[in-house]
């Protein structure tokens, strides 16, 4: 890749619109619900799936359903996009109310 061809893709990388929002990830044999909030929802299935395969999944719980029932267990949803927000505190204190607000409806861990 040519160093012109490079600074533009990470231009344009810089520019793409992020979406934090709340994601759901439920364990259909075990009934077992989990809830996340996350600042960029298009990046975190990815990483959800990722450390759970390699067995470094930041929730116990979570970890040993993996185990013991395998991906095909598993869904993923996002269940609410925030809108945008320029201040960063303040987009995190949006996701934690959030984040406790579909935790308290689903009665869902947290992820």
């Amino acid at each position: 890749m040519r160093h012109a061809d490079r600074k533009t893709a990470i231009a344009e990388y810089k520019k793409r619109k992020v979406v934090a929002g709340i994601f759901v990830v439920r364990c259909v044999p075990s009934g077992q619900c989990w809830a996340g909030s996350a600042p960029d929802l298009s990046a975190v299935e990815n990483r959800l799936w990722f450390s759970l395969r390699l067995g470094t999944g930041r929730n116990p719980a979570m970890q040993h359903a993996y185990r013991e029932y395998g991906r095909s267990a598993f869904t993923y949803e996002e269940a609410e996009a925030l809108p945008e927000e320029e201040d960063a505190y303040i987009r995190g204190k949006k996701l934690r109310e959030r984040l406790e607000h579909w935790c308290a409806r689903l009665d869902a861990a947290s992820a």
